[in-house]
């Protein structure tokens, strides 16, 4: 199978595409603010608007190019998978903890996702660090690969399975916001071999 080819240089931004990238930062730090807290309130959005606000003005980002679209049907797939996943996520680790004379395994899992933007790879690790159980513990920009921390990892097996549930996790989201060209490049790029633990506590290797 053929593989994408380079992305072309991103041109010079115009004052629309910064307002914009500002206004898609701004929504992406609310959004993330309100499900830290847990809680949807007033309180907490004006809260969040203004930590938002003090972020991008103390520690201003480099830019990132949205460059994608929003699909309100992909969106709302995306939304509703990640919410079986954390309910689903919070009854496995809470069993993990109950289960008598039962010592957790994890391993150190390397990702490498399909679409190497700044974007996918903020988005599609904030999104697994949310989700009891994973963690990430270090992301690569180079190469566009997540390090994540896994919980209840026992086998090869279940190390492939969680691989291929990021790369699942990573289409949602290019589904949901991703321009024509990310998508085209996702469906087209195949994942790069077996995945392998970095390191374990426990699991095989």
């Amino acid at each position: 199978m053929t593989q994408p080819g380079p992305t072309p240089a991103n041109r010079p931004l115009t004052r629309q595409d910064r307002r914009r990238n500002r206004i898609v930062a701004m929504t992406g730090l609310v959004a993330v603010w309100m499900l830290l807290w847990g809680t949807l309130s007033w309180a907490n959005l004006i809260s969040g608007v203004l930590v938002a606000v003090v972020l991008l003005a103390v520690f201003p980002l480099p830019p990132v190019t949205f460059a994608g679209r929003i699909r309100p049907l992909p969106m709302a797939r995306f939304w509703l998978r990640f919410t079986r996943d954390l309910v689903a996520a919070s009854i496995h680790i809470a069993w993990l903890a109950l289960r008598p004379r039962h010592t957790p395994r994890g391993a150190i899992i390397a990702v490498p996702l399909r679409v190497n933007t700044d974007l996918n790879l903020t988005l599609t690790a904030e999104a697994l660090s949310l989700v009891p159980g994973s963690l990430i513990i270090e992301a690569d920009r180079t190469t566009g690969t997540l390090y994540v921390h896994v919980i209840g990892v026992r086998t090869i097996e279940e190390v492939e399975r969680f691989r291929q549930g990021v790369f699942e996790l990573e289409a949602r989201i290019v589904a949901a916001i991703g321009s024509p060209d990310e998508v085209r490049r996702l469906t087209s790029a195949d994942p790069a071999g077996p995945s392998r633990p970095v390191d374990t506590e426990g699991a095989p290797t």
